[in-house]
């Protein structure tokens, strides 16, 4: 049981769920990867837990004809899954996404092939870019603080 907080990317919508979250995944169909423009949708589930819309609430787009999708209509974060039996936050919203780590994975007919291997590709931290360095020093962030204000 506990109180977590999130929002979107410029701070217009943030919302407040108490409760217990243990029902976090990853969902790789063709709709949440369009939907959240990435391989696939982290996404934690509110049933159970008690979500409260704290500042602004989401728009939302019909993506199918039982499943909408709520977002903020200023900065375009991808926030909820909406659906009959209840709603999902996209895990990255929450101001600490690290207390989500995912337990399933759903739609894997669409899963990109590529993920799987995702450990082996070669990395590094930004501060050993130095070709960014220039770009980086001039860098300056409208982000919302990952906490409520």
């Amino acid at each position: 049981m506990g109180e977590y907080s999130g929002g979107c990317q410029c701070g217009a919508v943030r919302f407040r769920v108490s409760g217990t979250l243990d029902d976090a995944s990853i969902c790789h169909c063709r709709m949440c990867q369009k939907a959240f423009g990435a391989y696939y949708a982290p996404l934690v589930s509110t049933v159970g837990a008690t979500l409260e819309w704290t500042r602004g609430q989401p728009a939302r787009f019909a993506s199918s004809n039982l499943v909408q999708r709520g977002f903020c209509s200023q900065c375009g974060t991808p926030l909820t899954y909406e659906a009959p039996d209840g709603v999902s936050l996209a895990a990255g919203a929450f101001d600490t996404p690290a207390l989500f780590p995912p337990h399933i994975q759903y739609g894997l007919e669409g899963r990109l092939p590529f993920t799987d291997t995702l450990p082996s590709v070669p990395e590094h931290r930004l501060e050993q870019d130095a070709a960014s360095l220039a770009f980086r020093s001039r860098l300056v962030s409208f982000q919302h603080p990952d906490h409520d204000t």
